[in-house]
C-alpha cells in the first residue's frame, strides 16, 4: 500500500515538474556563428557585375525576453548612446523611434549598423562591444517603436527616481 502511494507521488511531480520552468537567461552566451564583420544585413540585391548569392538570414537570438530588453536599456545609458539619440528621440544623431528607417529597420540591419557604424557621425562599436550585448541593444531599440511583443516590453525604466522635485509628499502636514 505505502510503495502505490509513494509511486503516485514521485509520478505526479514528474508530471508537474517540466510545467515549472522559467525563461532561460543566458548572462554569457556563447558568440554567434555569424562573423561579427560580415554582411549581416541585406542592403540591396543590386550589385555592379551581376547578380550574387542570396544572404543568409540572420535572426536576432533575444527576441521576445523582457530580460534582454531590460539588459539592451541598461546598456543604451551605459555605452552612452543616449549622448547622440537622446531616449529614443533623437539629438545629435538621428531618432530611434521612427517607421522608416535609412538602412532598414530589420535586426539584421541595427546589428549592421552599430557593429559598422554609418558615415557622418555613427562610430563603429564592432570590436568593443560584445555580439550578445549589441543585441540586447537591437533588441531595446525595436521595443522603442512596439517592434516587440508588448508582454516583453517593460513600462517603466528599472531605475529609481533621484530627483527631490519629482517627488510628491503624499502625506499632508509633513516635509522632507
Amino acid at each position: 500500500m505505502r510503495i502505490g502511494a509513494f509511486t503516485f507521488c514521485i509520478g505526479l511531480v514528474l508530471l508537474l515538474l517540466p510545467g515549472c520552468q522559467r525563461e532561460k537567461r543566458d548572462i554569457r552566451p556563447s558568440p554567434p556563428e555569424v562573423a561579427i564583420f560580415g554582411d549581416a544585413g541585406k542592403e540591396s540585391a543590386l550589385r555592379p557585375g551581376g547578380p550574387i548569392n542570396p544572404q543568409p538570414v540572420v535572426r536576432n537570438p533575444y527576441n521576445s525576453s523582457s530580460y534582454d530588453i531590460s539588459e539592451g536599456q541598461r546598456l543604451y545609458s551605459w555605452y552612452n548612446c543616449n549622448g547622440c539619440h537622446s531616449n529614443g528621440g533623437g539629438g545629435i544623431g538621428p531618432p530611434l523611434i521612427k517607421t522608416t528607417w535609412i538602412y532598414g529597420g530589420e535586426p539584421a540591419n541595427l546589428f549592421d549598423t552599430i557593429v559598422k557604424g554609418r558615415p557622418n557621425g555613427m562610430p563603429s562599436w564592432g570590436g568593443r562591444i560584445p555580439a550578445y550585448q549589441i543585441w540586447q541593444l537591437v533588441t531595446y531599440v525595436r521595443s522603442m517603436n512596439g517592434q516587440e511583443p508588448t508582454s516583453a516590453t517593460p513600462l517603466r525604466p528599472d531605475s529609481i527616481e533621484t530627483n527631490p522635485q519629482n517627488i510628491v509628499n503624499r502625506v499632508p502636514g509633513q516635509t522632507k
